[in-house]
């Protein structure tokens, strides 16, 4: 084993222990005082940060937002049995999918009749509530399209960015993952689980062609990394539905997930040779084009092959002109060793806490790399075209192993920015490499996590 094998295996054993640590994080106690709030986790809830900050200067990231959420239950699937007995995982699995399922009784309705919520909000936070009318349509469906709830279960009442339609998607991915993965799931969960996909899946199909903020929070409209994760939840859906004898929501589904697939080809640009990261926003921001969301919606929907998948010459012309991007804006970059990749952010001139390095950027881009060796591993071929004539010639004769290589080249750029605890913020410093932002992200240790399984799977591929 080499020395980043080594870092890689000793890396992933913390990340799963520390991801864990917001999962289920029902011995912490967040204090609001301006909002009049006490918040105790429920068994379940995931908290993005377990860090109690209050932007005093880090974020306040004490919630259980819908896409972090699945995207850490994802990711404990892939967990080192080493760090985590399936036992727990599983365990806390159960826990998520009873607490996602009684988030469905929220009810901003009943949070007004109560009659006393801005009496216990301090005169200067009244700014940061929710109007009435906007509380008072979260109810029944409409509560799936929420951000984040408090981790105790109730009700968000703070301004956000509202709609977000792409949670529940997600849940249905990680959902069905574990179901294939882990067929000695018990009956009682498998129904329980099954019961939240459906639930998800109606809601995704009555959303699918509705605007919606996108995976950053900033801009309404209809977004590539929205829509591929809603298209891939229908598709997979549908073949649990199909098993259980549910056929005509499954043809419902099929036929939801067929009619997302000119929307997400019309996100190509042959002018600027990427794929734009959404459609239909006004008044936006003309840098967030090329965005690492578009990445990020190629993992997480996980299409194995075809248009959208790590096999497509776009996705793959896409990652290299983010590659360019950042390798040019990060001062960090300018002087970094040759075998390390450039440190990744999420779009160009981003300004929130800095527009730095992302920890789950630069690992995204690792991983992109690792599942696509293991896709040529898996008898794939690279498809040569004009688009992505670039991404070809960094990795030489596109081997897997050459492939692999490039992947551990952003491995080392984390590497090198990690704390020697393990911990793994937000954000890093664009010029000095320092941890900001939020810290002990849950999101990036499950970033972490699912590029490390790629790479363990690449690596064993090639060796046997």
């Amino acid at each position: 084993m080499t020395a980043l094998d080594d870092w890689i295996d000793q890396e992933a054993h913390f990340a799963a222990g520390a991801m864990l640590r917001s999962v289920s994080a029902t011995h912490l106690i967040k204090d609001r005082p301006g909002f009049g709030q006490r918040v105790i986790p429920q068994p379940g809830s995931v908290v993005a940060s377990p860090v109690l900050a209050a932007y005093d200067p880090d974020p306040d990231y004490f919630f259980h937002w819908f896409r972090d959420s699945a995207i850490v239950i994802d990711a404990l699937r892939t967990a080192p049995a080493e760090a985590i007995e399936m036992r727990t995982a599983v365990d806390r699995l159960r826990e998520f999918v009873e607490f996602s399922r009684s988030l469905r009784s929220l009810d901003g309705r009943q949070l007004l009749r109560d009659g006393r919520l801005r009496d216990k909000v301090q005169p200067s936070f009244l700014q940061y509530v929710r109007p009435d009318a906007e509380i008072a349509e979260v109810f029944g469906d409409a509560a799936r399209a929420e951000a984040r709830v408090n981790p105790d279960g109730t009700l968000d009442f703070t301004r956000w960015a509202r709609p977000q339609n792409d949670g529940p998607a997600l849940r249905v991915l990680a959902l069905k993952r574990w179901r294939d993965a882990e067929p000695a799931l018990d009956e009682t969960l498998r129904a329980a689980m099954l019961e939240l996909v459906v639930g998800d899946l109606d809601f995704v199909r009555s959303r699918a062609q509705k605007p919606s903020f996108d995976i950053w929070e900033e801009e309404s409209g209809y977004h590539y990394y929205t829509q591929l994760v809603q298209a891939q939840a229908l598709a997979r859906g549908a073949e649990w539905l199909q098993e259980t004898g549910d056929a005509a929501r499954a043809r419902a589904c099929r036929s939801a997930a067929d009619e997302r697939a000119p929307s997400l080809d019309a996100n190509w640009s042959a002018a600027d040779g990427y794929y734009r990261s959404r459609t239909g926003v006004t008044g936006g921001v003309p840098e967030k084009a090329l965005d690492i969301a578009v990445i990020l919606g190629v993992l997480h929907a996980g299409r194995a092959k075809g248009a959208h998948s790590v096999l497509d010459p776009r996705v793959q012309a896409t990652l290299t002109a983010l590659e360019d991007l950042f390798d040019a804006e990060f001062a960090l970059n300018h002087k970094r060793p040759p075998d390390c990749g450039p440190a990744m952010g999420r779009y160009a001139n981003d300004v929130y806490f800095g527009g730095n390095p992302w920890y789950l950027a630069t690992l995204a881009a690792a991983e992109f790399y690792f599942k696509l060796a293991v896709a040529l591993l898996s008898g794939a071929k690279m498809a040569v075209t004009s688009e992505n004539a670039r991404f070809r010639e960094r990795l030489g004769a596109g081997s897997p192993k050459a492939v692999i290589e490039r992947g551990d080249s952003f491995m080392r750029t984390v590497q090198a920015h990690a704390l020697a605890s393990g911990d793994l913020s937000e954000q890093f410093d664009r010029t000095t490499g320092a941890q900001t932002s939020a810290k002990q992200l849950a999101w990036s240790y499950a970033a972490f996590l699912t590029a490390a399984a790629s790479r363990r799977q690449a690596v064993l591929a090639i060796r046997g």
